[in-house]
Parts: structure tokens; C-alpha cells; sequence
């Protein structure tokens, strides 16, 4: 079973900085797991940690069931896919797949019959006599998958290895990649700051802020029921519109504005809107909140609107086809709103 448990996992540096905190997280055996957030959350540490290429400050890193802390990186029957390709430029690509199993005295026959697999797994066998330097981004990209498909490790890690593609070839390799790995069924760590990559690709989201666990679930369940404006902020796009309201005699204010919704809490509240859950109507619609236009984005099949509404930022998505107001106002769907405690930012 490649399973992998990580366990209060810790980093601390010199002076007490901790890049991680006190992260726990059971990884099933071929599951897909991303770890998504912004730049200095802690994803890549996490992840440098589970390989090895990082000292554990505290707690513990169990894979396949066997506790690796004091493992060496080859020791912990992993292979890493990294955003560099690190790939060998003198070697061909048949010789790049070979070379770690070449290192491991692995038998000549049974050499050539891993690499002849991954070759024809990722569509490389018309490169196999070509060096690094011939090939296109993408194809360095799946020599780099190649290389550690042949070595069937426990488990593929892997640190923001699309990040030097362009977006068109991007979109290709995530399905690429996911569509591998259910193949060979690995376990898979994958680092990404870009939440559209994650959302795709992941069987479960680990979203991280400030080294900690802001909420670990599958992408549908992370995307429709937020744990913290954090989350709700970071993970769609465009990012959920968060406005500071009043709940207050079983409705909720928008400075002057009022909309009816049921809610047990009274007081400041933050209210999540996505902008596809918001309809613009004309000014005169019952129940709408005014809304006052600032600039479309044209995306083809719908806009983005941007607008206020009660002097607060709002997004809402419109179809392109149909016309806007000439003055307009919001609908939102009752049943999609979303509601934040305004000091801790946590779901209510």
C-alpha cells in the first residue's frame, strides 16, 4: 500500500520562523492530492519535507507505512517531477529515462522494457535518440514524467512542474497528466500556486495559508462551501465577492439596502457571493440590489461585470449574448449565499 501520513509536520528555521505548522494529512493509496495557495504558504516546504530535500523540524512522514524522517531521498521510494524538467542535456532522452534505473543495477533487458513502456505511455518513442535541447517545453515535460514512471516508485511528487509552460500547452498537459496518473495509479503530491491547475487535476484539495491547513476536500466541495474567506478569496475565478453586511431582524443590510435572508447570527457578518450565483436585472426588479456598472470583461460565451454595490467592489457574470441595463441592479440566488464570521473570517 503507498500510502502517505504526514503527522504534526513542522519547519521551523533559525529564529523560530515557522514555514509550516502542525500540518496532518492522510494520503490514500493512488490518490491525487494538490496542495494549492499562494507563493510562501508553505506548499512547496511540505513538499520538500515528504522527498527529503528538507529537514522535518517536528512531527513525522510515514511512506508506504514505513516512517522516513532520517531517509535519504533515495531511500524513500519517491520520484520527483520538477518545473526545471532537470533533465540531462548531454544524454538522449532514451538515456535520460534509463539513468535511474541504471544507477540502481537494474537488469539491461528490464531497462529496456520500462523505458519502451513509458516511451510509448507518454508518446515519446519518436524522441528516444534526441537530446533535451531538440525537444519542445511540453516534451522535455513528459521526459521528465518518463523518467519517473520507469522507476515505479511509491509515490510521484511533484513541485509546480507546469509553471514554465505556456498557457495553451498548460491546459493540454494538466489533462495529460492526470489522465497518466490514473492509468499507472501512483500516488501523487503535487505542488501549484494556480488553483484552476488544481481544481482540475486534484481528488482532494489541501488549500494552505501561512504554513497551515485552511481546508482539505474534494475541489467541488472547497469551491461551493468555502471554510474561510481565505478559501472563498482564493480558490474560483474571479475570486468570490466578499462584502461586509449587517445581519439584523432576520435580514441582511447592505448599508441602505436590504435583502432577505435567514441567518441565525446577528451583527457584522462578510457575505460571499459567487459571480455566476448573481443575476444583473434592470434598476426597477423586486428585490434587487442596486448596482452601479464600472467596466466589462468580454470573454466570449459571457462577461465579467464589475461594478459596486453600495460602495463595495462586485463581479457578476452575464451572458455575452444578452444586453445589459441601462441601469441595472443584483439578484442573488438565496440558496448559493455564503456567510463569514467577520473577525475570524471562518464560515458560518
Amino acid at each position: 500500500m503507498s500510502t502517505i501520513t504526514i503527522t504534526d509536520v513542522s519547519k521551523i528555521y533559525s529564529g523560530g520562523v515557522r514555514a509550516v505548522s502542525d500540518i496532518s494529512l492522510d494520503i490514500a493509496d493512488g490518490e491525487f492530492i494538490v496542495l494549492v495557495g499562494p507563493s510562501g504558504c508553505g506548499k512547496s516546504t511540505l513538499l520538500r519535507m515528504v522527498a527529503g530535500l528538507e529537514e522535518i523540524s517536528e512531527g513525522t512522514v510515514s511512506i508506504g507505512g514505513r516512517v522516513v524522517n532520517t531517509l535519504d531521498p533515495a531511500d524513500r521510494d519517491i520520484a520527483m517531477v520538477f518545473q526545471n524538467y532537470a533533465l540531462y542535456p548531454h544524454m538522449s532522452v532514451r538515456d535520460n529515462l534509463a539513468y535511474g534505473l541504471r544507477n540502481r543495477k537494474t537488469p539491461k533487458a528490464e531497462i529496456a522494457a520500462r523505458v519502451a513502456e513509458a516511451a510509448r505511455m507518454l508518446e515519446l518513442e519518436p524522441y528516444l535518440d534526441r537530446k533535451p535541447r531538440a525537444l519542445s517545453g511540453g516534451q522535455r515535460q513528459r521526459v521528465a514524467m518518463g523518467r519517473a514512471i520507469v522507476r515505479k516508485p511509491a509515490a510521484f511528487l511533484f513541485d509546480e512542474p507546469l509553471s514554465n509552460l505556456d498557457a495553451r500547452l498548460r491546459v493540454s498537459m494538466r489533462g495529460e497528466i492526470r489522465q497518466l496518473q490514473r492509468r499507472v495509479g501512483t500516488t501523487s503530491l503535487y505542488v501549484t500556486h494556480d488553483q484552476l491547475e488544481a481544481m482540475t487535476l486534484a481528488d482532494r484539495l489541501v488549500v494552505l495559508n501561512g504554513g497551515r491547513v485552511e481546508q482539505i476536500g474534494r475541489p467541488l466541495e472547497v469551491y461551493n462551501r468555502p471554510a474561510s474567506t481565505f478559501v472563498a478569496g482564493f480558490i474560483g475565478s474571479p475570486a468570490m465577492n466578499l462584502v461586509q453586511a449587517r445581519a439584523d431582524d432576520g435580514a441582511l443590510h447592505l448599508g441602505e439596502e436590504r435583502i432577505l435572508a435567514e441567518l441565525p447570527h446577528r451583527g457584522p457578518v462578510t457575505l460571499g457571493l459567487r459571480a455566476e450565483d448573481l443575476r444583473i436585472v434592470p434598476a426597477n426588479a423586486p428585490g434587487a440590489v442596486r448596482f452601479s456598472l464600472t467596466y466589462v470583461e468580454e470573454l466570449g460565451a459571457q462577461r465579467l461585470v464589475h461594478g459596486q454595490c453600495n460602495g463595495q467592489p462586485i463581479v457578476a457574470a452575464h451572458p455575452s449574448e444578452q444586453p445589459l441595463p441601462a441601469e441595472a441592479a443584483l439578484l442573488a440566488d438565496a440558496a448559493r449565499l455564503h456567510f463569514f464570521d467577520t473577525q475570524s473570517g471562518r464560515r458560518i
